[in-house]
């Protein structure tokens, strides 16, 4: 299944990261990508990119994200998000 196609409500991220369950775990693993391929960046296609990147912001949690990269990036993210 592509990433795009997939109900984004099935995404539980959090500000905190934390465990899967056992059903997210059993759910998760299957759509993980095969394997890890480096063709032009990390996994073969930005749908296997966003899949792995959700997975690791449920464990991570958003607040360990955002300290990666320009703070005001990533408000302004988020303002051009709150205006659509």
């Amino acid at each position: 299944m592509r990433f795009s196609e997939m109900d984004k409500s099935e995404w539980d991220i959090r500000r905190e990261g934390r465990q899967w369950t056992r059903e997210e775990f059993d759910r998760r693993i299957y759509q993980a990508p095969e394997k890890i391929e480096f063709a032009g960046g990390i996994f073969d296609s930005d749908d296997a990119r966003m899949a792995v990147l959700a997975m690791l912001l449920e464990n991570l949690g958003i607040d360990r994200a955002v300290q990666l990269g320009n703070p005001a990036d990533w408000k302004a993210a988020v303002a051009e998000l709150d205006e659509t």
